[in-house]
């Protein structure tokens, strides 16, 4: 029998032939505006049509509960398929109506329990069909499903921890019955996804199908569909006892305190796991059902879930259109074959892009070439890739000490140290050789980007790709927007971002731009501190205990002292006399130690890089002080956050102000990405707003009166402050015409 072909089914019928189209359907029925109802000889098929990723939003469970009605009530239907439509299975829980529950918008009801509770116990049993992802409540869906099948290249996974809560439906109590104790834990403690065929060998998914994926559903929900079914909630032969686990449960969180310091969600899902193995499965989902609501309403859930949606709403650029049109990169050339270079370097191959590296000297190539060798080495011992995915990476790397080649790049992007003359000299050579739409990048962390793109005759094609230490490792990527800088450029560059495995956030033009600009201030209180009598140890502790990847003046030592001090050096000019400017670092500069590239910085460094005190380092701080006519006081962890923090926000909002970053989520973004400020806290901005605004003004104008002009309190923050709103009201304008 034909399709029938409705209006309405044809407005939601999205899903690929090669997925859903069997070779005779029954007519089609919607059972909700997002729920797809069809038979094939004697199998229902749901197929859920929420795109783009099949979220669990209202009206899908809805749907799903009415198909399995309609199904149980058809004496001819023997067995129920539930599919997505489009690109995946169902990817989760709609974040969404998270935030309109803990702001208090929507009251949290009774959740997926009812559409669990009919997968479970349906009187025709129920083929979960997954590709794309079956990620966080879509994995708890199929769970409940009897059977699991998949497509090989799917994915599934609990990645609740990453927004700081737990798995809410079930999830905690039927993974350890299908993969195991020791698993369910790890999947619930670091949400990190699982290829379908390694789930296959847990036990979660009960086939992995090849070829069309509904037809393979069908099939074996065929060749089982009479076989009696043990619900996965009953299935208790993997659980074990706690006696059994306790070194699993021991150890799970040993780990955590490690690699997921200061975080409540992962010790709630361990303990969930527990659950289910001490408590009967639904004295468990009560269990997790508390540790989930005590995990939602948390300030880490909420700052998390801040990032998530931050990180998607750093794409949009007001004014460049989805359609703008874009440049193809098929290539790419480096300038500079250095840390930053070569690093760079790595990210083109990474994503399959042919590269050309520059140097001025042989022996500079090649160390710049041995190093990126060593890296990915390193990655391959550690079993991340194997040796053909180095040799195909180190392949797309072409070394050179001439421009033979560049014209024909699709971008170019200079990679050399700061200075403004060096620069200048190169973009007036590239403006010569590269073809008409290409690219040129400058990897500047400082410097103008409209005075190097005044070195050429094609300011619109001149952008600031600021990449972050160490650029392979790093997510973030500064985009620097020209007063010339094309749309096409900018919407290329955000796309470029994203093949790259980067988090593209787009910024104004300025001494230091978003990120840098920022950091001066954070770095400068941090030595102020120890100049006023901090100890250099408790400042960097001060910052580690609140979350931070490291404190201030380690960072310092592992970027480099040098690399400010040749910036401070180039911006000696604008320097404004009587204001005081920290004097330690470049007394250390002077003295050779720019951190750990030679041993020595604010610390000592052994062999292997671990720091530890020196007294060469102690002389000089006294010898500073006594100079200065500073005499030194104790500081408590409380002023040295405050001052640390404090001086980002400040300075963050004069970026906002002047409209250096669109939104102030771009500003935590380029935070979390890029300095190792810990998500968990939302970002400076974020965790600004969380503190109230009020007392955040307030505290830095106390600072102003006690050291002077470099804490006059930033208008925009004065403004929020007595307006009692937030920086992520503003602007206002937009919020308006959003």
């Amino acid at each position: 029998m034909e399709e029938i072909d409705t209006p309405q089914e044809a407005a939601v019928r999205r899903v690929p032939e090669s997925r859903t189209s069997g070779k005779t359907w029954y007519p089609h029925t919607l059972m909700s505006d997002l729920v797809l109802y069809s038979a094939h000889d004697g199998i229902a098929v749901l197929t859920v049509q929420n795109p783009p990723v099949n979220a669990l939003s209202p009206g899908v469970p809805e749907g799903i509960l009415d198909g399995l009605a309609k199904a149980a009530q058809d004496d001819s239907i023997g067995a129920v398929v539930l599919i997505g439509g489009g690109r995946s299975f169902i990817a989760g829980a709609d974040i969404k109506e998270f935030g309109k529950i803990t702001s208090g918008e929507k009251k949290r009801g009774v959740g997926l329990a009812p559409l669990l509770a009919a997968l479970e116990d349906s009187p025709k049993p129920v083929f979960a069909a997954i590709h794309g992802q079956a990620f966080g409540g879509g994995l708890e869906v199929a769970m409940a499903c009897a059977y699991r099948v998949a497509v090989a290249a799917a994915n599934v996974g609990q990645p609740e921890v990453k927004l700081g809560i737990i798995p809410g439906a079930g999830g905690t109590q039927r993974l350890p019955r299908l993969v195991g104790v020791a698993k369910a834990v790890e999947m619930c403690q670091f949400g990190n996804p699982v290829r379908v065929p390694a789930a296959a060998q847990l036990g979660l998914i009960d086939q992995v199908i090849e070829g069309d994926l509904l037809q393979g559903a069908l099939a074996f929900a065929r060749s089982v569909a009479a076989k009696p079914v043990l619900r996965v909630r009953d299935r208790n032969g993997k659980l074990g006892t706690p006696e059994v686990h306790a070194a699993v449960f021991a150890a799970a969180r040993a780990e955590a305190s490690k690699k997921q310091r200061s975080l409540q969600a992962p010790l709630a899902a361990i303990q969930a796991v527990e659950a289910a193995v001490a408590l009967p499965f639904d004295q468990g989902i009560e269990e997790e059902a508390r540790l989930f609501e005590d995990c939602l309403f948390s300030s880490q859930s909420k700052a998390l879930i801040h990032v998530f949606f931050g990180e998607r709403t750093v794409a949009k650029i007001p004014d460049v259109p989805k359609d703008t049109a874009v440049y193809a990169i098929r290539s790419a050339a480096i300038i500079g074959a250095g840390t930053m270079g070569g690093g760079i370097a790595m990210n083109y191959a990474n994503a399959g892009i042919p590269v050309l590296l520059k140097e001025t000297s042989q022996a500079a190539l090649d160390k710049g070439m041995a190093t990126i060798r060593k890296n990915y080495a390193a990655s391959v011992a550690k079993g991340r890739f194997p040796q053909e995915t180095m040799d195909r990476r180190m392949a797309l790397i072409t070394p050179t000490l001439a421009y033979d080649g560049f014209e024909n790049a699709g971008i170019i992007v200079e990679a050399v140290f700061e200075g403004m003359a060096l620069k200048k000299e190169i973009f007036a050579t590239l403006d010569g050789i590269a073809k008409s739409d290409c690219i040129l990048a400058s990897n500047t962390s400082t410097l103008s980007i409209d005075e190097i793109a005044s070195a050429t005759r094609r300011p619109q094609m001149v952008v600031g790709h600021h990449f972050f230490s160490p650029a392979n490792v790093m997510r973030l990527l500064e985009i620097v927007r020209g007063k010339a800088t094309s749309k096409e450029v900018i919407a290329t560059s955000m796309g470029l971002a994203k093949t790259l495995g980067k988090v593209g956030v787009l910024v104004g033009n300025c001494r230091g731009f978003v990120g840098n600009r920022m950091f001066g201030p954070y770095r400068r209180e941090a030595q102020f501190l120890v100049e006023e009598g901090a100890d250099i140890e408790a400042v960097d502790r001060a910052m580690y205990d609140f979350g931070m990847a490291m404190g201030p003046l380690q960072v310092g030592d592992l970027a480099g002292l040098d690399v400010g001090w040749r910036i401070r050096q180039e911006f000696k000019h604008l320097e404004i006399p009587g204001v005081r400017k920290p004097l330690l670092e470049d007394r250390l500069c002077e003295m050779g130690r720019y951190g750990q590239k030679t041993s020595a910085g604010w610390y000592a460094y052994d062999e292997n890089r671990k720091p530890k005190r020196d007294p060469l380092v102690e002389e000089l701080i006294a010898t500073v002080r006594r100079e200065a006519g500073i005499t030194p006081r104790a500081i408590g962890a409380d002023e040295i956050r405050d001052r640390l923090l404090f001086a980002l926000v400040n300075e963050g909002a004069r970026i906002l102000e002047e409209g250096m970053a669109l939104r102030s989520v771009d500003i935590d973004i380029i935070y979390i990405n890029g300095y190792g400020f810990p998500a968990h806290r939302g970002g400076p901005m974020f965790h600004a707003d969380a503190t109230g605004l009020g007392a955040v003004y307030a505290r830095v104008a106390e600072f102003h009166r006690q050291h002077g002009a470099l804490w006059t309190p930033a208008p925009l923050l004065q403004q929020l402050a007595c307006d009692g709103r937030t920086f992520a009201e503003f602007p206002y304008q937009e919020k308006a015409n959003a």
